[in-house]
């Protein structure tokens, strides 16, 4: 199965598709001013972008992984996510608290997505039973 790069640098990729999913970098502020609210939106909008630049958009993300430096901010990021996600195709989601690698950072998102133009969502659900 080939790896598809999405703006290859010389320590990662802005995003690498295996098939059908596509893998975003981690995703961080652009400046490191501003409160949880001014950061976590930074991160999203970086997210849109990658996404856009996909040929897709929030409602392709299947999974994001939320890591805040300070877990106190939950409520903060949490804000800024709920006026950001698309309701109609929330992604999975999950949150931990971590050191970041870059001081003054107080959240990254990772995000797993479905190559734009790909699959049959419509057949969702799968026919089978549990």
């Amino acid at each position: 199965m080939m790896l598809d790069r999405l703006n290859p640098g010389p320590r990662m990729s802005e995003a690498v598709a295996v098939g059908d999913i596509v893998f975003l970098a981690g995703q961080i502020q652009t400046t490191l001013e501003g409160d949880m609210a001014v950061q976590t939106a930074e991160v999203l909008t970086g997210i849109d972008a990658v996404m856009a630049e996909l040929g897709g958009s929030k409602a392709d993300i299947a999974s994001v992984q939320v890591w805040l430096s300070d877990m106190a901010d939950f409520p903060g990021m949490n804000a800024v996510w709920d006026a950001w996600i698309d309701r109609k195709h929330p992604p999975a989601r999950a949150t931990c608290g971590v050191t970041l690698a870059r001081p003054g950072t107080r959240v990254e998102m990772i995000a797993i997505a479905r190559r734009p133009g790909t699959g049959a969502w419509a057949s969702w659900p799968p026919c089978f039973s549990i």
